[in-house]
């Protein structure tokens, strides 16, 4: 089997009515779109279905489902259950480390040989709560609707020491260590360039040459990019550590790919720009 080489940058809840014939369960069109919510009652019996096709979706909607329309269903005894994208059926937790809450997902497809698109991988972005909340005191009057407006907003997001990670989940079965390391140099560099005025040869180096080729990326492997604390970026393949660099304009970079001006994915730039509103907001 070959890899295939991409010559090109991976640019107190009332109680639920009675229903002796409950829904089938729906499936998500994204995982952004309001879609339902189950919440575990009791001693786990009971469900209650929160859906935007609910007649009265705000009989039974609690407030905080308004911020969170990425979940599909919630239970209190086995915690949220993960996100999955409909176009890839890659699964991503709606939490992790801790704090790191999910913002939206989405998928880097790519035109092979001009003769059709491929989906290389689906990510999901993530921010910390905390972290978004501590831009409260500039941004706190805004409504959701005005913070989508507001550039300065998420210009901060960008510039500010907020903890955020890219979550990348391989979907594409013949994808070559080779393949990501030449892409990144593309894509990556790119950004370098247009955000500093200057190619950062030697930044880019230090980051593309963690992807060495002793790394295997099977479909279902998972690749971890993350803005740590004084803008420090860390990398991960199925949670071992490639390593750490500390640099504000290469976390930047990294982030411009999938909320920046030109994304791989416009759905869920506007997901992520939305979540991230309502996150300051809850």
């Amino acid at each position: 089997m070959t890899s295939l080489r991409f010559p090109f940058p991976f640019p107190h809840l009332p109680n639920p009515p009675s229903n002796p014939n409950p829904p089938p369960p729906m499936s998500l069109r994204s995982p952004a779109a309001a879609a339902a919510v189950a919440l575990s009652v009791g001693l786990g019996a009971g469900l209650v279905a929160f859906s935007s096709d609910n007649p009265n979706p705000s009989l039974f909607k609690p407030t905080w489902a308004s911020h969170w329309p990425l979940w599909a269903c919630l239970s209190l005894s086995g915690g949220p259950p993960p996100v999955v994208d409909r176009r890839t059926g890659a699964e991503f937790p709606p939490v992790i480390d801790g704090s790191r809450q999910l913002l939206g997902v989405g998928v880097r497809r790519k035109s092979v040989f001009g003769l059709k698109n491929v989906d290389v991988y689906a990510f999901g972005v993530y921010a910390d709560d905390s972290d978004v909340k501590s831009l409260n005191e500039k941004y706190g009057t805004s409504s959701v609707s005005e913070l989508k407006e507001n550039k300065d907003f998420y210009a901060d997001i960008f510039d500010q020491d907020l903890r955020m990670t890219i979550r990348l989940q391989i979907v594409y079965g013949r994808l070559s260590i080779r393949s990501v390391r030449s892409a990144f140099e593309e894509s990556v560099g790119s950004r370098l360039q247009r955000l500093s005025g200057s190619e950062n040869k030697e930044l880019l180096q230090r980051f593309t040459s963690l992807f060495r080729d002793e790394y295997k990326l099977p479909r279902g492997s998972i690749i971890e990019m993350s803005r740590e604390r004084d803008h420090i970026l860390l990398t991960r393949i199925d949670g071992k550590e490639l390593g750490a660099i500390q640099s504000k304009l290469l976390c930047q970079s990294i982030l411009d790919l999938y909320i920046g001006d030109d994304p791989f994915d416009r759905h869920a730039k506007e997901d992520i720009e939305l979540a991230l509103a309502s996150l300051l907001q809850k």
